[in-house]
């Protein structure tokens, strides 16, 4: 009898730690840890002011719709890149935002799923120029990189602002350039943009360099991080190439920051939004795209990050329409990049910027 009370006692022990178990990861689940049980959406994404206005102002909105929760990984784009490669074979993210370059390395790596049509119904509204060939990821905001220049300095001086990506080769800027290393999109632009103000291009990159060689005498350091603000706010540069969100977001803080397209042109800086092949929540992701590509969130981006809309029914007002890449007119302007040709030959540029251009620095 005693035996059969302690085997009922121990079984009613086990039924309790049993459900205290369950309940501990019922709460975990709940409050939402991140985990990928098909109702959180892992997004790897920009910081900073992307990452800012996307929690405030998208994101809810999506969980809400949805009734999903998100949860955001910071990082750049070279960042996001190394987790999708490290996670390839058991993926944890389920959007990835990236720049066009790395965006292109990624879909090459087979790291990237083509966009299901159905689903992503906004793409039919998206200028060419933001689409890939291949449907694998798109575009969600044009920024274009051209030369920035400090207006009180320039006048101070009686100097010209610049027209010609060359112009940075005049001695008088000797001392007074931080310039974008190859090592970001920037700084490629800038290369690329050199050759092509001599007579070069994608395939023949060889002007740059010569170029490039000229201008770095003027350069006190090359910048790895994209984000050259302080250079320009401890007064470390009067001038340099960058994108002009950055710019006219510098600007916006009340810095007399200018932004010009040289005669040569600008080269189109596209942001991508791309669902991650065998992403945990594929479906989800394939809707995230979609909402990201919608007016709503296109307007957000313009307005409050200074990204030229991809969707081409959206319309924009007042100031904000000489600070991004607006209508089809302007945005036809924009060189795109052929990423397929620069990063099978990235490689070797950066080796050589890095020798030849970047060592002294």
């Amino acid at each position: 009898m005693k035996k059969k009370a302690y085997l009922i006692v121990l079984l009613c022990l086990l039924l309790v730690t049993t459900a205290g178990c369950s309940g501990q990861t019922g709460s975990s689940a709940d409050e939402g840890s991140g985990k990928s049980d098909g109702k959180t959406l892992v997004l790897a994404a920009y910081g900073g002011s992307y990452e800012q206005k996307m929690k405030e102002d998208l994101i809810p909105k999506f969980e809400k719709e949805h009734g999903v929760k998100v949860k955001y990984i910071t990082g750049s784009s070279v960042d996001t890149l190394s987790k999708l490669q490290a996670q390839k074979d058991n993926p944890q993210i389920d959007v990835a935002f990236l720049d066009d370059g790395p965006q292109a390395q990624a879909k090459a790596f087979g790291l990237l799923a083509p966009m299901d049509e159905s689903v992503v119904t906004n793409l039919a509204n998206v200028y060419d120029i933001a689409k890939d060939k291949d449907n694998v990821g798109v575009g969600f905001g044009i920024i274009s990189t051209g030369l920035a220049y400090n207006k009180d300095v320039f006048e101070q001086n009686g100097w010209k602002p610049p027209t010609s990506w060359n112009d940075l080769a005049d001695p008088k800027y000797k001392g007074k350039l931080v310039l974008p290393s190859i090592a970001n999109t920037y700084g490629v632009h800038f290369l690329l943009m050199t050759a092509i103000a001599n007579g070069g291009d994608e395939e023949n990159i060889e002007p740059g360099f010569e170029k490039m060689k000229e201008i770095a005498k003027n350069a006190i350091t090359f910048d790895k991080t994209a984000d050259v603000s302080n250079y320009f706010l401890q007064g470390q540069t009067v001038a340099s190439a960058w994108g002009s969100s950055r710019v006219f977001t510098l600007q916006d803080s009340g810095f007399p920051i200018e932004y010009v397209i040289p005669k040569e042109g600008a080269p189109a800086l596209m942001a991508t939004v791309s669902v991650v092949k065998d992403a945990p929540n594929g479906d989800l992701a394939q809707e995230f795209v979609n909402f990201v590509l919608d007016e709503e969130a296109q307007l957000l981006f313009a307005n409050s990050l200074f990204d030229g809309p991809v969707n081409k029914n959206v319309k924009l007002e007042g100031d904000i329409v000489d600070k991004v890449a607006y209508g089809e007119e302007e945005i036809a302007k924009l060189i795109k990049v052929d990423w397929e040709t620069v990063n099978a030959k990235r490689a070797e540029w950066t080796e050589r910027a890095n020798k030849e251009i970047e060592v002294a620095h």
